[in-house]
């Protein structure tokens, strides 16, 4: 496995390192040890599933507050898919900043957001898959998210999404974020 730093603290995108014989290949997913070589002790509780039907279909962006917050590693094991982070740490030199990877079930990469990085996702294909594994526990109370079209971010999603849930439209934009109603 070859883990590459991105342009955003924290968010690693790790490559396979197949070994092929007359069988196929096998390859390592998560190594612990390689990930702590880049500064990052992860222990997973909790993996996860989301299949999305139709292509254009917008998940995200989301992330859990602490007490909850995660780490999370993604996965698009059918499918492909325009994967995002955004950096919501205000503390971080990359504030407000994005990020963005194609993850496929053709290239076998995987993404890993940390806490306080929200992650969503545009799918590329129809029937498109992704497993994700994470650090804490889903804590609905920890719950939160930013509009995946919120103009603090500008993210440049390569099409335009065509399905959208009612929570996904309905975060708040940041400006917005703590103005009275």
């Amino acid at each position: 496995m070859k883990i590459v730093e991105t342009e955003m603290s924290g968010v690693l995108l790790a490559d396979l390192s197949p070994i092929a014989d007359d069988r196929g290949f096998f390859a390592r997913v998560f190594c612990h040890d390689e990930y702590a070589e880049h500064g990052v002790d992860l222990e997973f509780v909790q993996a996860n599933t989301a299949v999305s039907d139709r292509r254009l279909t917008v998940r995200g962006m989301h992330h859990q507050l602490q007490p909850n917050a995660e780490h999370k590693l993604v996965r698009c094991t059918s499918g492909s898919v325009f994967d995002v982070a955004v950096d919501l740490r205000p503390d971080s030199p990359t504030y407000l900043g994005w990020v963005s990877e194609e993850l496929s079930a053709q290239n076998r990469r995987s993404l890993l957001i940390p806490p306080g990085v929200a992650h969503g996702y545009l799918t590329l294909e129809p029937d498109t898959e992704l497993t994700y594994w994470t650090t804490a526990p889903y804590a609905p109370a920890s719950v939160a998210g930013v509009r995946y079209d919120d103009p603090a971010f500008a993210i440049g999603w390569p099409e335009a999404p065509e399905v959208v849930s009612e929570q996904d439209r309905s975060w708040p934009l940041l400006a917005s974020e703590g103005e009275d109603s």
